[in-house]
């Protein structure tokens, strides 16, 4: 099927002797598109008259970003649904570079979505078009030898983390930490309790957060094992209550029928769709899947014991190309084991319930946790869409004085 870009919308955007400041961006999932709203907003507020045209969600969209192309046709997750759709991506993606070399931006900004951008930056940069790629792929921890292509793709990365600009100058790759969205606008407390009221769950009893995932394949490997690791701790301490935040229907699914392979009906499970942050917030403990939660539950500044289980190809695969010891966010920041992660032959029932009983049982341990968290957290903060638009901003100008010396 032909794909087609639409033509670019009219626009008066000018800056400087007349000339529009056009800016090509593209983001290929929900996460991208409200880091991509957040910084076009940020660079609006600095080039008032700048427009934007690539591939972007509602809220993008919402920004003034002329989307080329559906977003929805990039969101896609999973190795064998890229499989399925390769050639269509690469026409996608050839069509998109042609309009880009064609219709020249003054820079373009690939947000997130490395497998899809890097390719677009790489041939925009070989045509001498600045390019910036916003949010790091995890080079630092695993298939360190894409590198490479990042250097040959962009003439600056923006990372969340302050590990990765030192990760990035080794490999020299101009990199500028602009900190985490998340942390500007997570800001947690030390007191469950109102938070445990709002959800209208009892207040006396001590409180676990199971959060096993948001993909299908995160719950078919981790239901069984969340559910046997609540059996395991309500055998011990009758008074706790389970609460768990569903994405969709479909997970809420897969874990129901786990409940009822284990006839654990009488689990004091409260389940509620979405609200997974105010669900963290109202625990005492997180019990969670290692990625991007853990992250959130350190800056809602709630306890948790990090797991996960893969396939064993998966977990082979992983170890071969993985250059870390640490898996959990919170522990690659602080550098150490600051929570407990227990992974694939370490995920079982009695080493997580005990994990999760030590929090619950030390409120000394717990407490220098919590404060550590704070410090990792405030480290993040700095509003990082202002940041990052003034790096994009450093960028454009470089690249115009450059290409008025030659």
């Amino acid at each position: 099927m032909e794909l087609r870009i639409s033509p670019v919308a009219p626009s008066s955007a000018r800056a400087g002797e007349g000339r529009p400041v056009r800016i090509g961006i593209i983001a290929g999932e929900t996460s991208g598109d409200l880091l991509g709203a957040r910084l076009m907003k940020a660079i609006r507020r600095h080039l008032p008259e700048v427009r934007f045209e690539g591939i972007g969600g509602s809220e993008m969209q919402a920004e003034g970003c002329h989307s080329l192309f559906p977003m929805e046709r990039l969101s896609v997750l999973g190795l064998t649904e890229i499989l399925g759709r390769y050639f269509e991506l690469r026409r996608l993606r050839a069509q998109l570079i042609a309009h880009f070399l064609v219709n020249p931006p003054d820079i373009f900004i690939g947000v997130d979505s490395p497998g899809f951008n890097l390719g677009v930056e790489e041939q925009l940069r070989r045509a001498g078009i600045a390019t910036v790629h916003y949010v790091s792929p995890q080079v630092w921890a695993w298939r360190t030898w894409r590198v490479h292509k990042i250097r040959r793709a962009v003439d600056r990365i923006l990372v969340l983390f302050p590990f990765e600009q030192g990760f990035y100058a080794k490999h020299d790759v101009q990199a500028t930490f602009v900190g985490h969205p998340l942390a500007d606008e997570i800001h947690g407390d030390d007191d469950p309790l109102p938070h445990r009221n709002r959800l209208k769950l009892d207040l006396k009893r001590p409180t676990v957060a199971l959060l096993p995932g948001s993909r299908v394949s995160e719950l078919k490997a981790l239901a069984d094992l969340f559910v046997e690791t609540c059996q395991w701790l309500i055998a011990r301490n009758p008074q706790l209550q389970f609460t768990i935040p569903f994405v969709n229907r479909r997970t809420r699914v897969l874990f129901e029928e786990s409940i009822r392979r284990h006839q654990a009906w009488d689990l004091p499970i409260t389940r509620f769709n979405g609200h997974s942050r105010e669900v963290m917030a109202a625990a005492d403990v997180v019990l969670l899947a290692s990625g991007t939660a853990t992250l959130e539950a350190m800056l809602v500044r709630r306890l948790m014991v990090v797991t996960y289980r893969v396939s064993r190809l998966s977990y082979w695969l992983m170890r071969a190309f993985s250059h870390i010891s640490l898996y959990a966010m919170p522990n690659n920041l602080a550098g150490r084991h600051l929570v407990p992660e227990l992974i694939q032959n370490d995920a079982t029932p009695e080493k997580l319930g005990a994990a999760v009983e030590c929090y619950l049982n030390r409120p000394l341990h717990a407490r220098e946790a919590l404060k550590t968290f704070e410090i990792l957290a405030e480290r993040l903060r700095g509003n990082a869409s202002e940041l990052a638009a003034q790096a994009v901003i450093t960028v454009l100008q470089q690249h115009k004085t450059a290409a008025a010396a030659r």
